[in-house]
């Protein structure tokens, strides 16, 4: 992973985003000597989002099992009309 400075981003940012989205490098900004954020392409991001998808769904998963008083929004929604009704 590259490193630069915030200063240096700004001064060759054309450059860093055709090296992420070409070379699929991942390159790392840092302010004060601290790391900020990150330019990364997109297909990086996609992977990233799926990854996070799949973690979130897992966790749902887990958290119905371990829930007996568990209730869909289709019980719910069932539940408000019949007291409309």
């Amino acid at each position: 992973m590259t490193i630069v400075s915030a200063t240096e981003a700004r001064a060759n940012f054309q450059s860093l985003i055709s090296r992420a989205e070409y070379k699929g490098e991942r390159i790392l900004i840092q302010r004060h000597g601290k790391s900020v954020v990150a330019v990364i392409g997109l297909e990086d991001l996609k992977r990233l989002e799926a990854l996070d998808d799949a973690m979130d769904s897992a966790a749902l998963r887990d958290a119905v099992e371990q829930n007996d008083g568990f209730t869909t929004l289709e019980e719910i929604d069932a539940a408000r009309r019949s007291v409309h009704e």
